[in-house]
């Protein structure tokens, strides 16, 4: 697989698909540069009487539930609908679940009755989600990728998605396919967003390639972590970091991508 990789990212610079997100109001700015960057199109809307007419016209749809409220999560269910009707992907990132029990509320509706393409989140989210008793300290993981594979087979298992979990090592799994990612920087933890910033990638990339979800969620993450490593590397603190990794995402080349990736293929095991 890692030979194919940088063909997904090259394919994204030269489709440029259109991702309409609903996301969190702290990130919007930071995730549409980043999908700028990397080559997608972004699109932030949340209007009601827009919803069908915008998730028409988008490759993806993006679902982010870090600032929920009432009217935004009906916009979700609009958008939602519009793309399992038209049978597009959607990207799932449950911010801060297990948090409340708003939240909780919102997001067994939005795994139970609809289907997400792609869920990724940190580990204390996917535990959360599968309902694993585990506590949640805001939007931030408490625990590590390696203790989330159970729940994440449970949750691609019960709902079809692809799960990500995102950590210091990054792991997507589906129907007993396992990839681990182990690039990135720990200064990145310290930007608010770079979370959401993967699952807009994510989003972006599924919209490029419809017909491979899984390998097209590697690449986004692979791409996330790889541009976030050789950013910290540049950077001098967490301000020059967003900076860099704007800029790394922009122009990394071939030779770059493959000399930095760390890529890990197991069975999973269902």
């Amino acid at each position: 697989m890692k030979q194919r990789l940088w063909n997904y990212i090259s394919g994204l610079r030269n489709t440029s698909p259109l991702v309409h997100s609903i996301t969190n109001y702290v990130v919007m700015n930071n995730t549409a540069n980043a999908l700028l960057a990397a080559g997608a199109s972004p699109i932030m809307a949340h209007a009601h009487p827009e919803m069908k007419d915008m998730v028409s016209i988008a490759g993806a749809l993006v679902i982010n539930i870090g600032t929920l409220d009432e009217y935004w999560v009906e916009s979700m269910r609009l958008a939602i609908r519009q793309a399992e009707t038209l049978k597009k992907p959607w990207i799932l990132d449950p911010v801060g679940a297990g948090a409340t029990h708003y939240r909780d509320t919102v997001l067994k509706e939005l795994i139970s009755i609809y289907h997400p393409s792609v869920i990724r989140a940190n580990a204390s989210e996917i535990m959360a989600l599968a309902q694993v008793s585990t506590p949640t300290k805001g939007v931030d993981s408490v625990n590590k990728t390696e203790e989330a594979p159970e729940a994440a087979r449970y949750l691609n298992k019960t709902t079809g998605a692809v799960i990500c979990i995102s950590g210091a090592t990054d792991s997507i799994i589906h129907e007993g396919k396992c990839v681990s990612l182990k690039n990135g920087d720990p200064i990145m933890a310290r930007i608010t967003g770079m979370g959401c910033t993967a699952t807009a990638l994510t989003g972006a990339f599924c919209a490029a390639n419809p017909a491979n979800l899984f390998e097209a969620t590697v690449a986004a993450m692979a791409l996330m972590g790889v541009a976030g490593e050789k950013a910290a590397a540049l950077a001098k603190g967490p301000g020059s970091l967003q900076m860099h990794f704007l800029d790394v995402l922009a122009t990394i080349t071939e030779q770059e991508f493959n000399e930095l990736l760390i890529l890990e293929e197991e069975n999973a095991g269902i």
